[in-house]
């Protein structure tokens, strides 16, 4: 997918989307309770990605970009059977 071609669908999108929240006001309450529901799920997503993403490069490096001291990996060897 060229580009252009990803910013006119991100671009016919967001025109659905302004469609829907100006159109709203009119809804019917099932319309406005399911906008609200698929508009939360979005943000929820959202929000986890980010924490996802911000935890996952706090947790193995510092601020500067060296790996934390602190985490030192445990090697576990197999269990020798008799």
């Amino acid at each position: 997918m060229s580009s252009e071609s990803f910013l006119k669908e991100v671009q016919a999108i967001g025109e659905k989307f302004l469609l829907k929240l100006q159109k709203l006001p009119k809804a019917e309450p099932v319309e406005i309770v399911s906008f609200s529901v698929v508009l939360l799920f979005i943000v929820t997503v959202l929000v986890l990605t980010i924490i996802a993403c911000s935890c996952c490069c706090c947790s193995c490096c510092g601020c500067d970009g060296r790996p934390d001291p602190r985490r030192k990996k445990s090697q576990v060897s197999p269990a020798a059977h008799s």
